[in-house]
């Protein structure tokens, strides 16, 4: 009895090792082209190197109440996950039209821009008034690319949601090694 059942754990192992192999020639296929644009951006650092004083001055508030950093990026909260925040995130390898379309996938239509000489994409998002709450910017680096998110929530924006992220977009692209 224990022989049949090692010989079905057997021919199942055995199947699922067959069905990670690949054939050369469709990887090969599959692979992307690499160009000079698909090289890999600069290193930003943590919070793409900006400090906490940087980000609570352009953004026109006296604390953060939650500033999280990890590997991929920083959120500085004024008062918890449902109210005005700033947030930084670097792609790294991911395509920029991807977060684009997102944006405008969810009613944020985005407009071509440049910074410091790179291309990149700001959406908006309106509150019932017709005021821009919510400021997205994305901004290419090779195959990478740097995203800031800004927004004010429910409560009066302290500043233009688009001049913080776009002032802050542009002090990670300056800082760029």
């Amino acid at each position: 009895m224990n022989s049949v059942r090692w010989a079905g754990v057997a021919a199942i192992v055995l199947l699922g090792l067959a069905g990670c192999g690949s054939d050369s020639d469709a990887a090969t296929d599959d692979a992307p082209s690499t160009s000079a644009s698909q090289e890999p951006g600069p290193f930003f650092g943590v919070c793409g190197g900006l400090s906490d004083e940087e980000v609570r001055t352009a953004f026109a508030v006296p604390s953060f109440a939650i500033v999280t950093r990890n590997s991929v990026g920083c959120e500085w909260e004024v008062s918890g996950p449902t109210g005005p925040s700033v947030s930084f995130s670097w792609y790294r390898g991911s395509p920029i039209g991807r977060e684009r379309s997102g944006a405008e996938l969810i009613g944020r239509p985005a407009e071509d821009i440049e910074i410091d000489g790179r291309s990149g994409f700001r959406s908006t998002g309106l509150n019932a008034l017709g005021e821009v709450y919510l400021c997205e910017v994305g901004l290419q680096f090779g195959a990478d690319f740097v995203h800031f998110s800004v927004m004010y929530a429910d409560s009066a924006p302290t500043a233009d949601p688009c001049a913080v992220a776009t002032d802050l977009t542009t002090l990670v692209a300056e800082r760029a090694s």
